[in-house]
């Protein structure tokens, strides 16, 4: 029940809140002058060692942030392959779903019956007819596109852009870090 109220008092328009402000007030109210200003040296003096040690915090988190970038550049880890890991992660977490497998499945159903049609026969074998005759002309684009890219991967302004991005990524990590921590600590 005391975890269930002391929830409550994080959020001030609960009511809960509500009774322990008035209930600090009433505390607070009753107290010599004296008192009052010995309690809010009190927590002045507390405030700032929170405040302080959040910003060692900060620093050490910072410092900490930065280590683990010049590892991971060191071990040739790149943003890309960070962010393409999550993604592989996620999809992967996404295929291991029931829903997922259920659609699969119906999809798969589907298709069976599409390509079991006789209109879709016929259509097969005019459109792999000119999927041939194209491809050898989208192969030649391609590989123009690919060499460009290539060239472009490799450039300088490139690699600042994925450095910079990186900066960034490992910021809102870092940031993220903050405030799961800042939100376990309440």
């Amino acid at each position: 029940m005391e975890d269930h109220n002391t929830a409550n008092l994080s959020d001030p328009a609960s009511p809960a809140a509500s009774v322990a402000s008035a209930e600090i007030a009433a505390e607070f109210a009753a107290l010599s002058v004296e008192e009052k200003e010995q309690r809010r040296a009190e927590w002045s003096q507390e405030l700032a060692r929170v405040e302080e040690e959040i910003n060692t915090l900060r620093t050490v988190l910072a410092s900490k942030t930065r280590h683990a970038s010049d590892l991971k550049r060191k071990l040739g880890i790149t943003v890309w392959k960070e962010v393409t890991d999550d993604m592989n992660q996620g999809i992967k977490n996404l295929k291991e779903t029931t829903v997922y497998q259920s659609v699969e499945q119906s999809v798969g159903t589907f298709t069976k019956a599409v390509h079991e049609a006789p209109l879709y026969q016929r259509t097969e074998s005019v459109l792999k007819s000119t999927g041939e005759k194209t491809a050898s002309v989208f192969g030649s684009i391609t590989s123009g596109i690919s060499s460009k890219l290539s060239q472009m991967k490799n450039s300088e302004s490139m690699r600042s852009i994925e450095a910079s991005v990186g900066s960034a990524y490992e910021n809102v990590k870092a940031l993220s870090s903050v405030v799961r921590w800042r939100s376990r600590s309440r």
